[in-house]
């Protein structure tokens, strides 16, 4: 029997395992991976302390950090499948058929690319459809790339694909692109970009790889296509919370709901942080902060059970 189960690998999760070391808890370290989302990123510029860090090189660290803790458990390539409340003990099963047992759980499990879930995007995932920018930007050299997604992640997608990409094509489902001003304007100055808004793209068609889009002009409910061979998918995330969605609240997106003060959720014994959660903005600081926080409500709430 565990104190706490800490469930996920990316930068909440590890701030949390360190700290729990340090405190001495009795931890046991569950994750499929280390690194979260930034895994894929060329360049973290905004990770306190570090000028620019690439996601492989910031996932090395924190595993090597959390790895260097000597008061912790720490099992990996697992993959959390269910939780189960077991009176006053919580029941912790893998997809290898692991079963561990804690007082209390916190859950960092963070989140994964949203799915346009339309004709032909599974039939050509890897064949045209991609959903890692930085992994798959060399693919499109001298070709026609669609980006799906005017925000943040569908512009820094198009500046990976600008040393590439012949022609970038950024497809907005509202009236105007919502990135930041920054990436904007290198985007836009780039020549290479056009951004089509008040689209929703319907259909990906090709032959044995992706040869264009099908989409519909939201203002006059025109359908067009455009002519591309490939297609990043970048129109936000699903929070990993299948696990926990039946124990605690959640909301309408999926994502848990927790105590800014403590990051508790509505149940007593477990707390959550990072992008699984209700929190305001996703950045990989914002959440070390939140499970720095939780750990320590976890480690108060220890003391008086």
């Amino acid at each position: 029997m565990y104190d706490l189960i800490i469930i996920g690998g990316g930068p909440a999760g590890v701030a949390a395992g360190v700290y729990a070391a340090r405190k001495k808890i009795n931890t046991l370290f569950l994750t499929k991976d280390f690194g979260g989302q930034s895994l894929v990123s060329a360049g973290i510029k905004n990770w306190i302390g570090v000028k620019e860090i690439s996601g492989f090189d910031l996932a090395k660290n924190l595993e090597s950090h959390l790895r260097d803790q000597e008061d912790i458990e720490i099992k990996d390539n697992l993959l959390v499948s269910k939780i189960e409340k077991q009176g006053d003990f919580f029941s912790v099963f893998t997809d290898k058929g692991d079963k561990f047992e804690a007082k209390t759980i916190l859950f960092t499990a963070g989140s994964r690319h949203k799915r346009l879930n339309i004709s032909g995007e599974d039939k050509y995932d890897g064949k045209g459809v991609f959903y890692c920018s930085t992994c798959d930007a060399p693919i499109m050299k001298n070709k026609t790339a669609a980006v799906v997604g005017g925000g943040n992640s569908g512009f820094e997608a198009a500046l990976d694909l600008l040393p590439y990409a012949n022609k970038i094509y950024i497809l907005e489902y509202t009236e105007e692109c919502k990135a930041d001003s920054v990436t904007c304007d290198k985007v836009r100055a780039s020549g290479k970009s056009q951004e089509i808004t008040m689209t929703e793209v319907k259909e990906i068609f090709g032959d044995e790889f992706v040869k264009g889009i099908r989409y519909q002009d939201r203002k006059t409910g025109e359908m067009k296509e455009l002519a591309v061979e490939g297609v990043f998918v970048e129109i936000g995330f699903q929070p990993n919370s299948e696990s926990v969605k039946d124990l605690v609240d959640v909301d309408k997106y999926g994502r848990v709901i927790v105590d800014p003060k403590t990051q508790k959720t509505s149940l007593e014994g477990i707390w959550a942080a990072g992008d699984v959660t209700d929190v305001l903005y996703n950045q990989n600081n914002i959440a070390t902060g939140d499970a720095i926080k939780a750990v320590l409500n976890i480690y108060d709430y220890l003391k008086n059970i």
